[in-house]
């Protein structure tokens, strides 16, 4: 009797053990998986409702766990559960409703830590980076914070359930929304919010520009080592977007230009002139360009936003529009094959952005 409730003991101490060992396994591996990402593709198309982005094959395998409402500025999010155990996070991008479009226009830069007034009942507050001069787009930081709010539950529901790796995925919009998603979930796990041993991966796909290169940085460096991508098509005009302004102010600190008066006034009088000349017709410019940037697509696009979100309180906009890529990038370069598919055309100036014509490309991507 003894012997056997020893074994029975035995055998339930490895059972438990092979159980918590399957629960820690991580299925993730670092590094760009081509099919990771064309599976992503696929999923994605169905998020649109049938607005024409679905066009890839059909989705076999991956079971779709949930959709969320339509919430923010007109964005949405699937959750998605793959064959091998891994929890999509997949964002949607741009659709034809005037409201989310708004969202990219919304191009003003906001500090990439504070919080947002969006609701009566929803205050949010974010930390994407650490150094206070990383900026993001105001739009896009909207649209992720009301996302936000809804994913974390789930993933929190997730882990309880066993899941451990999670890759966060988005076409176009959704490519700069899961900039500022990772970055913000990375940080509620640094702040022990959200477990230490959850992985995260991500692709952003035909995403516009989400930020300045202070916050570029930043995010580079915390996906290093293969956990992150930045997936562009070479003749996507989307991912050239939005318009940038380098102001003086852009630069580090320690810079040529700061002390640029001082510099001058050691040339003799006629070159001194002709440089405080050429050097003011450089920089008054921008700076005006810089100007123009936030009053329209800051304080006017942000009136408009009040009539979707009328409790909504813009934050005082950073003095920046110096938009950069952001991640490690992989570029699908078009060949003659592709174009004789999707040809350059002044009428569908979508015809390099879509969902297929990122799917072609990827299928014929060497890695």
């Amino acid at each position: 009797m003894r012997y056997l409730f020893q074994r029975n003991a035995i055998l339930a101490i490895v059972v438990i053990s092979s159980w918590t060992s399957l629960r820690a396994q991580s299925y993730l591996k670092a590094g760009f998986d081509k099919m990771e990402y064309m599976e992503f593709l696929r999923l994605h198309g169905g998020i649109y409702d049938g607005m024409g982005q679905n066009k890839l094959p059909e989705v076999r395998s991956s079971k779709l766990i949930y959709r969320s409402a339509v919430t923010g500025l007109d964005n949405r999010w699937d959750l998605w559960k793959t064959d091998d155990h891994v929890f999509m996070i997949n964002l949607r991008g741009t659709t034809t409703n005037p409201v989310g479009w708004l969202e990219n226009f919304y191009a003003a830069m906001a500090p990439a830590t504070g919080e947002l007034k969006l609701t009566r009942d929803y205050t949010f507050k974010y930390k994407l980076a650490e150094n206070p001069r990383a900026a993001v787009h105001i739009g896009f930081l909207i649209g992720m914070a009301f996302l936000a709010r809804d994913i974390v539950p789930k993933i929190d529901s997730c882990y309880k359930s066993g899941a451990r790796d999670f890759i966060i995925a988005g076409h176009s919009q959704g490519g700069a929304l899961s900039y500022l998603l990772t970055s913000y979930l990375y940080q509620l796990r640094q702040e022990n919010l959200l477990p230490k041993d959850i992985r995260f991966k991500t692709y952003s796909s035909a995403s516009p520009k989400a930020g300045n290169s202070y916050y570029a940085y930043e995010y580079e460096n915390m996906v290093a080592g293969g956990w992150g991508y930045n997936v562009v098509n070479a003749a996507d005009w989307v991912p050239e977007t939005p318009f940038s302004v380098q102001v003086l102010g852009d630069f580090n600190t320690t810079n040529p230009f700061t002390n640029i008066d001082t510099i001058m006034k050691k040339q003799k009088l006629i070159t001194r002139l002709a440089l405080r000349h050429a050097y003011k017709r450089l920089r008054k410019p921008s700076e005006k360009t810089q100007r123009n940037y936030e009053r329209y697509l800051g304080n006017f696009a942000g009136k408009q936003v009040l009539k979707t979100l009328p409790d909504y309180e813009a934050p005082v906009y950073t003095t920046s529009s110096n938009y950069v890529r952001i991640g490690p990038t992989v570029i699908l370069l078009p060949d003659e094959a592709y174009y004789k598919i999707y040809p350059d055309s002044g009428k569908n100036v979508f015809m390099h952005h879509l969902l297929d014509s990122y799917y072609f490309l990827a299928a014929k991507y060497p890695h």
